[in-house]
């Protein structure tokens, strides 16, 4: 084996002389370092054995660990950065932080950009990925000084005034203040129905939350329509579903059932003093004495007529309880049109309730003056008095034939009073009398009831003037011009409507027929 070479043969010799004074070691082992430390090592620079044990590399990291105890610390808990980063927790120190490169030499190498904020103690979540690093570390801080409480930066985004202490995250999260996580099921007030809805505002003005009222009445005495009538106790009839959802039965937790309209009755309309202090009477007659129409002439036990239902919607059957069952319009009259005395103690098919006859109540209504006598239900019925009149006019004087039978009561009774009705024709037909009276007012000799135009009269048989010659075809009132009242009195002779046609002036008397016939003036025949 050949002899060592000098420069190990030196080392060896100073490795000895290191080994024999220890205390000398420091200052030697500086000579071999490979350069300056960072700023922030510098008054250990000559004390290698603060990060340096002789042989022992692995031993290095515990000294780091020793010096850096936050660091250390997160290692155990599993926190910050190197407790949750995989490689830091097992690699090396100077893996990542190289030591020896100058005063001014950047050891940690932290990248802004691409680290991950999940590697921390705070994970970036929301809004926060829109903030600046700078809004949360400050200059001439360290990284894991930055603040980690909502409170650190949001203090003046509080609008609790610090009432609800610092926990904001127990509410709040990091999407926008509004959107609260806060369960108020877990507080002493649950919000159910509507109050679910209801902003924190209502409930806690100037976001106060301490003291809060939790009775109903604190916060809905304005809303309370009773107006204190059934003291405070609002849940024994309300829900917070809605002031019209009510827990509270009448007709299980009361003695008095609602029936009919009383369902829909508002409490007040009965209880107009403190229902808890003032009981009510349960009579008909106490509550509705203003709307007894009957002023008491039925008594006060309305029950025996009336049901809940309605006022006229009545129990008592007049056809059933009574003689004179209601037709026709009598079952839309009111009991006091026909009940006008005080019959108060009258019950069904008592003796004090009369059957009238018609008279005794529509005898104001007569217009025929009394002169048909009483009986009016023998032309008249129930369902009204023009309605279905049961005259037969064929039993009177004058029976209706042909256009009389259509023809309205009124064109000929133009007055109630029937007895005094015109029987001639002339009577009602004066103004359609085309004769203007020449041939009396007896129209029947001619015409008939089927129309003025089926007519017929037989001059030669009905008279004592048959129509002969030039007779034949005349009207009526070419010869009969005069009006006459009673009977026709008119000339048998010529002059008495040719006079004016008599060419001879008389010379030849009033016998025109010696010469003339009666076919033509201009036919003469002497000697006749």
């Amino acid at each position: 084996m050949s002899s060592p070479s000098i420069p190990i043969r030196l080392i060896y010799l100073l490795g000895g002389c290191l080994l024999a004074f220890p205390g000398y070691a420091d200052t030697f082992e500086s000579l071999f370092m490979p350069g300056p430390v960072i700023q922030g090592h510098a008054k250990y620079e000559q004390e290698c054995k603060k990060c340096h044990t002789r042989f022992k590399k692995s031993q290095q990291r515990t000294l780091c660990l020793d010096c850096h105890k936050k660091v250390a610390g997160d290692i155990q808990n599993k926190g910050g950065f190197h407790g949750k980063n995989t490689s830091a927790k097992s690699l090396p120190c100077k893996q990542c932080h190289r030591e020896h490169l100058g005063r001014k030499a950047d050891i940690i190498q932290f990248d802004t950009e691409t680290f991950n904020h999940g590697d921390s103690d705070f994970a970036i979540k929301g809004k926060h990925n829109q903030v600046q690093c700078k809004q949360c570390h400050k200059p001439n801080h360290k990284w894991r000084q930055a603040p980690h409480a909502c409170i650190d930066c949001h203090k003046k985004d509080d609008i609790h005034k610090g009432n609800l202490g610092a926990k904001c995250h127990l509410c709040h999260n990091e999407k926008r203040w509004g959107q609260t996580a806060f369960d108020h099921d877990k507080t002493k007030f649950p919000l159910k129905g509507r109050h679910k809805k209801v902003d924190c505002e209502s409930c806690h003005p100037g976001k106060r939350f301490k003291k809060t009222p939790k009775t109903c009445y604190a916060c809905h005495s304005v809303d309370d329509k009773h107006h204190g009538l059934f003291d405070k106790k609002c849940k024994a009839c309300h829900t917070p579903k809605d002031w019209k959802t009510l827990k509270f039965d009448h007709n299980k937790d009361t003695k008095y059932k609602l029936r009919g309209r009383h369902r829909k009755t508002t409490c007040t309309s009965c209880h107009k003093k403190n229902a808890y202090r003032v009981k009510l009477k349960k009579a008909c007659y106490d509550c509705h004495q203003a709307d007894d129409v009957h002023k008491k002439r039925f008594g006060i036990k309305c029950n025996r007529c009336h049901k809940e239902i309605g006022w006229r919607k009545d129990k008592f059957d007049h056809d059933r309880d009574t003689k004179f069952p209601l037709k026709g319009k009598h079952k839309n009259a009111v009991c006091a049109d026909c009940h006008r005395g005080d019959i108060g103690t009258a019950t069904r098919k008592s003796k004090h309730t009369k059957v009238r006859a018609c008279m005794a109540c529509h005898k104001a209504e007569d217009i025929h003056k009394g002169e048909q006598g009483k009986k009016c239900q023998r032309c008249h019925n129930a369902t009204g008095w023009r309605n279905k009149v049961l005259f037969d006019h064929d039993t009177a004087t004058f029976p209706l034939i042909g256009l009389h039978a259509v023809v309205p009561c009124e064109s000929c009774h133009t007055q109630s009073r029937y007895e005094k009705t015109e029987h001639r024709c002339s009577g009602c037909h004066h103004n359609q009398d085309t004769h203007k009276g020449s041939l009396t007012p007896r129209c029947e000799r001619c015409h008939n009831p089927n129309g003025w135009s089926f007519w017929q009269f037989d001059h030669k048989k009905q008279t004592d003037y048959p129509l002969e010659g030039g007779h034949i075809g005349l009207t009526c009132k070419a010869c009969h011009k005069t009006p006459v009242k009673t009977e026709i009195e008119l000339s048998t002779e010529c002059t008495g409507c040719h006079s004016a046609d008599d060419i001879h002036r008389g010379q030849y008397g009033n016998q025109c027929d010696r010469c003339h016939t009666v076919k033509d003036f201009k036919i003469i025949q002497l000697n006749r």
